[in-house]
């Protein structure tokens, strides 16, 4: 039975959908852009960008009660592909900082444009282990 996964630990949908569903024996987040949950601010820099949306992917995968290292795939999106290097940065040391023995498989992709004009959207599927 599919489960609409809430929390205000992330940031609310800014559309018609949900934060993420979870499946049972898989979390499916939306795409999480760095909007801070609290003050509903944005950082200018891609490093703090990219930093929330990841806390924010994480804020979603705990609402289902599994953790970072849960986590198996991702994808990432970002609007200047010269922001890789920082991008990437961020991105090992988050999963470094959550002790997980091997990062998840990802996918980054350059697109034109990204909701409330942000550099960077993240999603995520994390799988329940048995």
């Amino acid at each position: 039975m599919t489960q609409v996964l809430q929390t205000e630990q992330a940031p609310e949908a800014i559309g018609p959908y949900s934060q993420g569903v979870d499946l049972g024996n898989m979390v499916l987040t939306s795409g999480q852009i760095p909007v801070n949950p609290v003050t509903g601010q944005i950082s200018p820099e891609i490093t703090a960008q990219t930093r929330q949306s990841l806390d924010n992917v994480k804020a979603v995968v705990e609402a289902a009660g599994l953790k970072v290292n849960d986590i198996v795939k991702l994808t990432v999106f970002v609007k200047n592909m010269e922001d890789f290097a920082d991008v990437n940065k961020v991105y090992g040391a988050f999963f470094d900082e959550h002790g997980v023995e091997s990062y998840p498989a990802r996918s980054c992709v350059e697109v034109a444009r990204l909701p409330k004009d942000v550099d960077i959207e993240i999603e995520a599927i994390a799988v329940r282990q048995a």
